[in-house]
């Protein structure tokens, strides 16, 4: 499965918007197939992207309180991820 696709119920701090929208964005690649957004697919794949995202938040929201953590961090939590993103920042 896409690596950005984890449990978000349950964690503490609350999983953030950026951590819905990766995952939201990995499983929009997944099932469309579109790994490289284009002109033509950008309009439907951000489309996409923002209602899985905002389906999410309100699945979350709803949801009750987990009695046990999820067992994996979130990518965006990991110190290594964070590495690489702030190694990117600093190349642009």
């Amino acid at each position: 499965m896409c690596r950005n696709i984890t449990t978000l119920r349950g964690l503490e701090p609350a999983a953030t918007t950026e951590e819905i929208e990766a995952a939201a964005r990995q499983y929009v690649r997944k099932v469309s197939g579109v790994q490289s957004v284009t002109d033509q697919t950008r309009d439907a794949f951000e489309e996409a992207v923002a209602a899985v995202a905002a389906a999410t938040t309100q699945l979350l929201e709803v949801l009750p309180a987990r009695r046990n953590p999820p067992t994996t961090v979130p990518p965006l939590r990991r110190p290594e991820v964070q590495a690489r993103i702030a190694a990117r920042a600093a190349k642009s």
